[in-house]
């Protein structure tokens, strides 16, 4: 007896629904897990660090826990390894970092629409768009409008 549209429809969204969780199950064990601070993966970019995270890292380093200190960066930031370590040496050394000051906006903030004129010059215009989206909010729309307007 062939099927009608009715069971085809509830059978298509089952699968859906089982594909999905598939693949989110394997995205799991693989270790994967969501970041909010995309934005900040653009190479040569190091988000604002906050003096509070500041203190804590030299306090971590004082007590010889540098590892303790690289891992507290990446998880307040989601920088990867080497820009975490980059961070905490140049704490550890007296150098500034980028800071992030209550109630001003960030320097990295401000410089959004030269990043993006690079990120397009370099025919990177999708990544243009995601880093718009994630430093503003903007929705997809919105943030192609922005690029495409600069």
């Amino acid at each position: 007896m062939p099927l009608g549209t009715l069971e085809m429809v509830i059978v298509l969204v089952v699968l859906v629904v089982v594909v999905l969780a598939v693949v989110v199950a394997l995205a799991a064990r693989a270790g994967a897990r969501p970041s909010t601070r995309l934005a900040w993966r653009t190479p040569g970019l190091v988000p604002p660090i906050s003096h509070d995270l500041q203190d804590r890292v030299r306090e971590l380093c004082s007590e010889r826990k540098k590892i303790h200190a690289i891992k507290l960066v990446r998880e307040e930031t989601g920088l990867g390894l080497k820009e975490a370590k980059d961070v905490v040496d140049a704490l550890e050394a007296g150098r500034p970092v980028p800071v992030d000051v209550p109630g001003e906006p960030s320097a990295r903030r401000l410089d959004l629409a030269s990043r993006v004129r690079q990120l397009k010059a370099d025919g990177r215009t999708e990544q243009a768009i995601f880093l718009v989206r994630g430093e503003t909010g903007m929705t997809q729309d919105e943030a192609e409008t922005f690029v495409d307007a600069l």
